[in-house]
């Protein structure tokens, strides 16, 4: 198949009998539709080799630095005492922070929201 309508169509009669002249170009168009679906990206429903192996080569992909470090894991006082309680206070790693706080803005000036403002 091919982005063209009119080279699908000659295709189908040479690969197929189709009783009507209306579901050839039904189907010659619904083909030549889905392949520029296929060829902006993987679509989904269909199975093509292509994107097959697109997908195992993003499933094998191992990064160089793991997402999940545990060189120094950041825990406040409460979590700590909690993981002392548990036992599972000599954790490698373990860095005890003060927690942060957080400045909040008053609301109903500027953009930031309001009783004006609706979504």
């Amino acid at each position: 198949m091919t982005l063209d309508f009119h080279v699908n169509k000659k295709l189908l009669c040479e690969v197929s009998t189709i009783p009507t002249k209306r579901l050839r170009n039904k189907i010659a168009g619904f083909s030549t539709h889905l392949m520029k679906r296929i060829q902006k990206g993987p679509v989904r429903g269909i199975s093509l080799k292509l994107q097959e192996e697109e997908r195992e080569r993003r499933m094998d992909f191992v990064p160089d630095v793991s997402a999940i470090r545990t060189d120094q894991i950041e825990v406040d006082k409460e979590t700590l005492d909690m993981l002392s309680s548990l036992g599972m206070s000599d954790i490698p790693g373990l860095v005890r922070v003060d927690p942060v706080s957080v400045q909040t803005q008053p609301l109903g000036f500027g953009r930031a929201g309001g009783a004006g403002k609706r979504y």
